[in-house]
């Protein structure tokens, strides 16, 4: 890697670094291709790792599965990480700061103009004692069932649906257009995806209900504010599964569909229930009064009513998900 001093002269280009977030195989894969006769991008993957390790967040993750090495937590120090921007960690004296370029550059650090790649990504900037060392880009990938599970929705009759993320407006732009996605916006910070959901709200119809799902800190406040709230919970962080009112034990988006469908099957046969229930104890309750019937028939009104109400309820199992 090319050593830049504070000097303020010219050096040569730091190097850039791109992998994908969608699997950890496919992740490694294009990063030893990407670097292949690149000075130093092992180096600059290890100085993002160092910083990241301790954080939750995907991007991190994925720069920590594309570095593909334990990370020794025993050296470092003064972690810290600022939500929404980035984070810094002191590595045997040196002070690493990885995040966005405005993060960076209120550290005191000096940024050259970078040429992002065509496709587009997610940028995250790498210093060593105040040095700009280089960059990492991320291209942002859907989940394999992304794009079935906004069909899905919408087919339940959601009207609309939209994407709140803190990566670039190119970026969410392209993910909304991929996926089918109704709205997209990007660049937002936790108080950002706030003031988007209150607009939101603010288009809801009737007794329209907004549903938000998420799974990093950074969704922690829109998680809470939301009338529902889901945390992915197969990568999601603790604050954000804590605070949700569902979680979903993995990262299928689809199954957000297929907790929809349960709910509304519930909500039926919950209803035939106390509809059967109330009417019959009725129907007895009068025939008593006009003394019509014995105590036999006041006994089923109670147990035998009970009873067929539990065994209606079983038909909620007996009807594949994925059918409803």
């Amino acid at each position: 890697m090319s050593e830049k001093k504070k000097t303020g002269k010219k050096v040569e280009a730091a190097p850039h670094v791109q992998v994908s977030p969608e699997k950890l195989e496919a992740a490694k894969a294009e990063l030893s291709k990407m670097i292949e006769g690149v000075q130093g991008g092992e180096k600059l993957l290890e100085l993002a790792a160092l910083a990241e390790c301790r954080s939750t967040h995907p991007i991190a993750q994925s720069i920590l599965a594309a570095y593909g090495k334990p990370v020794n937590g025993e050296k470092l120090s003064a972690y810290r990480e600022v939500s929404g921007y980035g984070a810094s960690v002191t590595a045997d004296g040196c002070n690493i700061v990885v995040g966005k370029r405005n993060y960076l550059t209120e550290e005191g650090v000096c940024i050259p103009e970078i040429s992002a790649p065509s496709s587009a990504a997610t940028t995250v900037y790498v210093a060593a004692d105040g040095v700009y060392q280089g960059v990492i880009f991320l291209r942002d990938a859907p989940k394999k069932d992304a794009k079935e599970a906004i069909s899905t929705l919408k087919a339940l009759g959601i009207q609309e649906t939209a994407m709140l993320s803190g990566d670039s407006k190119e970026v969410a732009s392209a993910i909304a257009r991929e996926i089918g996605l109704d709205h997209a916006a990007g660049e937002l910070l936790p108080h950002d995806k706030l003031k988007e959901l209150e607009r939101l709200r603010s288009r809801l119809s009737g007794g329209g209900k907004l549903l938000y799902a998420g799974d990093g800190i950074n969704d922690t406040p829109v998680l809470a504010a939301a009338d529902i709230g889901i945390a992915m919970g197969g990568l999601g962080a603790d604050a954000a599964i804590e605070t949700a009112d569902v979680i979903i034990m993995g990262d299928e988006p689809s199954k957000i569909a297929s907790g929809i469908r349960i709910a509304r099957r519930t909500q039926h046969i919950a209803s035939e229930n106390i509809v059967f229930a109330i009417g019959v104890k009725v129907l007895v309750m009068l025939l008593a009064v006009m003394g019509h019937i014995e105590l036999w028939a006041g006994v089923f009104a109670d147990v035998g009513v009970c009873m067929l109400c539990v065994l209606n309820t079983l038909r909620i199992n007996q009807k594949k998900i994925s059918r409803l």
